[in-house]
């Protein structure tokens, strides 16, 4: 499960940085998703802690290498990409949409990296 762990790394690499970002400067990351809502502070930051703590887990995923939670990282995301799609349409905030392209190509890559370390049978 090389390849899947390695696609992990993306995950781990939005999350981290961009909890914490939303934690200290949200309006500066809002701007720079293209935001065109006005949300506030105080529900950014909630979200950038939970996008933090999020990312410290998959961090740990990432560092144990637990392999039966490779998958629930798919389906979550596959959640968030639903919940994304739905908050655009009744919103139609571009913000939205960046956040779309961002998590589905973290589940397009680990999806495709899982199915080819299953075919090829590789454990690590």
């Amino acid at each position: 499960m090389k390849r899947t762990r390695l696609s992990l790394f993306y995950l781990a690499g939005y999350l981290v940085p961009s909890g914490i970002l939303l934690m200290l400067a949200p309006q500066f990351v809002l701007k720079l998703l293209f935001s065109t809502g006005d949300y506030g502070d105080l529900m950014p930051r909630l979200v950038g802690v939970v996008l933090f703590a999020l990312g410290v887990v998959i961090v740990q995923i990432i560092r144990y290498r637990l392999e039966v939670l490779y998958t629930t990282t798919v389906f979550v995301r596959a959640v968030i990409l639903l919940t994304l799609i739905a908050l655009y349409t009744s919103s139609r905030d571009p913000f939205f949409l960046v956040l779309v392209g961002v998590v589905g190509f973290g589940v397009a890559l680990t999806t495709t990296s899982y199915v080819l370390d299953r075919r090829s049978g590789t454990k690590q």
